[in-house]
């Protein structure tokens, strides 16, 4: 029997996205996306823990990333955890990402664009949708279910 390896975050950019040619004219994309969880502590206090993932994209979707999502905008991501290696001045590291294969953009994009977009990797059929404006964002209020 083969495993599941499937990630799904929504969260927001903590900063703009770093697009780059590489190879023989592919592109990635890396993003680091915050994902926050709140509770109230024992004693009564709210407590709020951020997690910070890192996420890498490739070919037709990193261009649309890295074209239309900045520090701050919410999104979707769906993809698949992946480790991997480097020797740096001898010492081994390692690293694990989130390789995405659908990101969709949530909330509105500002003064950039007048749309909301959707990409999915595999399909190659990019939808841009218009959602309408965000609602308020307010992480010290608890999420209805």
């Amino acid at each position: 029997m083969s495993g599941v390896n499937k990630v799904i975050i929504i969260g927001r950019l903590g900063q703009d996205p770093e697009m780059k040619a590489v190879g023989q004219g592919a592109t990635v994309t890396r993003l680091n996306v915050a994902t926050s969880e709140n509770w109230t502590g024992k004693d009564g206090q709210k407590q709020e823990r951020t997690e910070w993932h890192r996420i890498v994209v490739w070919g037709k979707l990193a261009e649309i990333c890295g074209k239309y999502l900045a520090k701050g905008r919410q999104v979707y991501v769906e993809g698949r955890l992946q480790t991997r290696s480097w020797e740096d001045n001898g010492q081994k590291k390692y690293t694990t990402e989130i390789v995405a294969n659908t990101v969709q953009f949530l909330g509105s994009a500002g003064a950039e664009s007048s749309a909301n977009n959707s990409a999915q990797s595999s399909g190659g059929d990019f939808n841009f949708a218009d959602f309408g404006p965000e609602p308020s964002f307010n992480q010290n209020e608890d999420i209805p279910f």
